[in-house]
């Protein structure tokens, strides 16, 4: 079940005030609906969101602060910046932040590491393989002796579902069939631009706007998925926590959740919240701020029932396959405790 129409919103997208709140985004249905009963002002709890400046979370954190929805739910989020996934990553397993946006497969290995991390879905928006316009590349054959681009490193998981798919559909390694080159995604979209590289795989947010400049999508991560056997609703990526904390403030976590689904409802639903938002998107573009908009609202997550939990873990055995101990460490399948289910009192 997707957020549309669960928040009702008034003319300018703003949520309205209520006290009983349905948590319509499927992932937050691993939480019951219930009334939350708001605090008095000087006992808010706090939860400490580690965001990057960059980071398509800073938008949900926006609007958050617009409409005051933590306030509505009741508790205070303290967000805390970061230039980097790293940098976030070591505050999280420090303790110095509650929450980060971190991916699926960071998690599992974490956890089978020994630090006890749970994750709710976030988003399952990954990214696209695109080409020049006028490009003659048609398919994954054609790609046979061409500079690929690949936005991250050579353990960066749209890389290895593209391997993957290549060894199902082709019998071929793709390090092998294309010349695979690796940067950080503003670069490969400026190669692909100058006309350096033959194809970019890059995250959703930068295929964006080479589309709105021309470029041309040969394949989505999620065809590729769905290629693959897997279901395009398995999020990727995910609200991540220490264990040990949600199980001491269960309540807050649940606040916490539906809290941030109420903001994707808003982002769902209101174009004027988007208009808004302009400025944090980076661009004054129309057309790349209407396609960030549509991308946006593409990963928020769907379903999320056992089958999508199986797909997550088939997904991850995909993943720990090509990437082996350097992705996935001593991890060997993924831990269904990795879900946060416990339901708060």
């Amino acid at each position: 079940m997707r957020p549309e129409g669960l928040y009702p919103l008034d003319s300018a997208g703003n949520i309205v005030p209520r006290r009983t709140v349905l948590m319509g985004v499927a992932v937050l249905a691993l939480l019951p609906s219930k009334a939350w009963p708001t605090p008095a002002a000087d006992s808010f709890r706090r939860v400490r969101f580690g965001v990057l400046g960059f980071g398509t979370a800073g938008w949900e954190v926006d609007i958050t602060r617009r409409q005051r929805l933590d306030r509505e739910f009741g508790f205070a989020m303290d967000v805390v910046p970061f230039a980097s996934g790293e940098a976030a990553k070591v505050a999280l397993l420090a303790g110095a932040v509650d929450v980060i946006v971190a991916d699926l497969v960071w998690v599992a290995r974490r956890r089978a590491e020994g630090d006890a991390l749970s994750i709710i879905p976030y988003s399952r928006a990954l990214g696209t393989l695109d080409v020049p316009a006028g490009s003659p590349i048609r398919s994954l054959t054609d790609l046979a002796g061409k500079r690929l681009g690949v936005a991250g490193g050579a353990l960066d998981k749209n890389w290895l579902l593209l391997r993957a798919l290549a060894k199902r559909e082709l019998d071929q390694d793709m390090r092998l069939l294309a010349e695979p080159v690796f940067g950080a995604a503003p670069l490969i979209s400026n190669e692909l631009q100058a006309g350096r590289l033959d194809a970019a795989l890059t995250f959703w947010n930068f295929a964006a706007r080479l589309e709105a400049e021309g470029a041309r999508p040969l394949l989505t991560v999620s065809e590729m998925l769905a290629r693959l056997g897997i279901s395009p609703d398995v999020p990727l990526l995910g609200y991540a926590f220490r264990a040990e904390w949600a199980q001491a403030n269960a309540d807050l976590v649940g606040r916490f959740a539906a809290c941030l689904g109420a903001a994707k409802a808003v982002l769902a639903q209101s174009d004027d919240a988007w208009r808004a938002l302009g400025p944090r998107l980076g661009t004054d573009n129309p057309d790349i701020q209407t396609r960030l908009r549509d991308g946006y609202r593409a990963g928020i997550p769907g379903s999320w029932t056992a089958r999508e939990r199986g797909d997550a873990a088939k997904l991850f055995s995909i993943l720990a396959e090509l990437g082996g101990q350097h992705l996935v460490g001593q991890a060997r399948s993924l831990d269904p405790a990795i879900f946060w289910t416990t339901a708060p009192p």
